[in-house]
């Protein structure tokens, strides 16, 4: 790592095999970390969003980023509109940069449970967590014309 570079927590489709990550091309990876359980992670569709005062530990991965990559970034990302890089603390106690979202920002936008993004509803690969539920297996057994 260079004295300039940065080192930038992400955990939405800026992650490695996610649809963005691209935009990291690059930068150097530094592994996987996590925060504390003190955030939210939302899902606004098309990326998430890192929410402070929540009480889930969100996992991601860390990137060494030159001033430049970072700037570049910080445009795609909307900040300081949208997202709003700020320093965090992790779990381990490294100090990072991320993108934050305000709490008002991501009111009504859902939440992704586990703290994820890899796991959230929808994602591909994304496993169920629990049971469908009794009225939709009965939907699902009424309607499918193999039964």
């Amino acid at each position: 790592m260079t004295t300039n570079d940065i080192v930038l927590f992400v955990y939405d489709n800026l992650m490695k095999g996610e649809d963005q990550h691209e935009w990291l091309a690059s930068a150097r990876p530094l592994g996987e970390a996590t925060t504390p359980p003190q955030y939210a992670l939302v899902d606004l569709g098309s990326t998430g969003a890192l929410v402070p005062g929540g009480l889930v530990a969100v996992s991601g991965e860390l990137y060494a980023l030159q001033p430049a990559a970072l700037a570049a970034l910080d445009v795609h990302r909307g900040h300081p509109v949208l997202h709003r890089r700020a320093a965090i603390r992790l779990a381990d106690g490294r100090e990072v940069q991320t993108y934050l979202l305000s709490v008002e920002q991501a009111a009504g936008c859902r939440r992704v449970r586990e703290g994820d993004w890899r796991k959230r509803r929808g994602a591909p690969g994304a496993t169920r967590t629990r049971d469908a539920g009794a009225l939709v297996s009965w939907a699902k057994r009424r309607f499918d014309p193999s039964r």
